[in-house]
């Protein structure tokens, strides 16, 4: 982003009118420089309000991602610090990046965010939708010294992480569906992704992605395939992306630091108090098949049980699996 379009959004994050012209007096360039920036600006996704003849405006409570305010919060609240935070106006994939500078040089405990992504990706290889300035994407790393076996049920916990970040921020009845969304009011408000490098067997890294919706428009969430929300509308006061950033952080790194020694099992009565398919009928899609049955939540692993209509306990954990509620 282009000094001049920081500029011009400094000024119309106050959610009242201005007219390119007066923009074009405060910044001291012409209102043709102006609007071809107006214009690249919604080039990126950002939403911007025009009334002709009035001027230009951002919805109420824009922010730009801070470094210096993250840090600032999370040294306030006396919490790890990542040894790299880097915060990209544009990125492909913070996942995707994470994972290069993981395999070229030490970058463990370390976090990197994105204004915007043009190929965010959730499970299954699907989209995941990210306007610019809207939302969280976020990537962390960590590196795990007993391979693959140590890292069972993480994607889960960091869900309590999440979750408990959200509480914080003054979020209410925020669920969890197994294995990795987030849920409020039975739509979906975010999503962790989790990718392994390194040896399965030994010390590895994971980068793990996670994606919260805080101001998703209807026009960009128009791509969304399912039922969705973000924090704005479920929280009673305007939130701070900055803010709920770092509460994030602070709540991953809490977890990451003890998940190794403690394993899930130290997180699953609270996931479980969570679960937002408990005792639901529901089915599980693999590949090859659909399995319906009750859900009886997960266990110490964070292999997810059902109850089939045999009584029988089936358990499912890993895969390309996908859980939704029963017809």
């Amino acid at each position: 982003m282009s000094d001049l379009q920081r500029k011009i959004l400094d000024i119309l994050k106050d959610s009242e009118f201005h007219s390119g012209e007066s923009l074009g007096e405060k910044l001291g360039v012409s209102r043709t420089a102006i609007w071809k920036q107006l214009q690249k600006l919604e080039s990126m996704g950002l939403q911007l309000e025009s009334i002709k003849g009035t001027g230009y405006r951002l919805a109420a409570g824009f922010e730009l991602l801070d470094r210096g305010v993250i840090l600032s919060a999370l040294k306030q609240r006396k919490s790890a610090i990542p040894r790299h935070l880097e915060i990209f106006q544009s990125i492909d994939s913070t996942n995707k990046y994470a994972k290069e500078q993981a395999e070229q040089r030490e970058f463990s405990c370390s976090v990197v965010m994105a204004e915007q992504q043009s190929s965010g990706r959730g499970r299954r290889g699907k989209t995941w939708v990210s306007p610019f300035a809207a939302n969280i994407y976020m990537s962390i790393v960590w590196d795990f010294q007993q391979g693959a076996q140590s890292l069972e049920g993480l994607s889960l916990g960091v869900g309590v992480a999440v979750r408990r970040a959200l509480i914080e921020i003054g979020l209410t009845d925020v669920k969890l569906k197994w294995p990795n969304d987030i849920y409020v009011d039975q739509k979906k408000l975010g999503g962790i992704l989790l990718e392994m490098i390194g040896d399965p067997a030994g010390d590895c890294s994971v980068v793990i992605g996670i994606g919260i919706n805080v101001s998703m428009s209807d026009t960009a969430a128009g791509q969304i395939d399912q039922a969705w929300t973000d924090v704005q509308t479920q929280a009673s006061a305007a939130v701070s992306r900055n803010q709920l950033g770092a509460a994030v952080i602070a709540h991953c790194f809490d977890l990451l630091g003890d998940f190794q020694r403690v394993g899930f099992q130290a997180y699953r009565d609270e996931w479980q108090s969570a679960d937002a398919f408990a005792g639901m009928s529901a089915k599980v899609v693999t590949p090859k098949e659909s399995v319906e049955g009750r859900i009886l939540g997960v266990d110490t692993r964070g292999a997810l049980e059902m109850e089939l209509a045999n009584g029988q306990v089936e358990q499912f954990i890993g895969g390309e699996l996908s859980l939704r509620l029963a017809e």
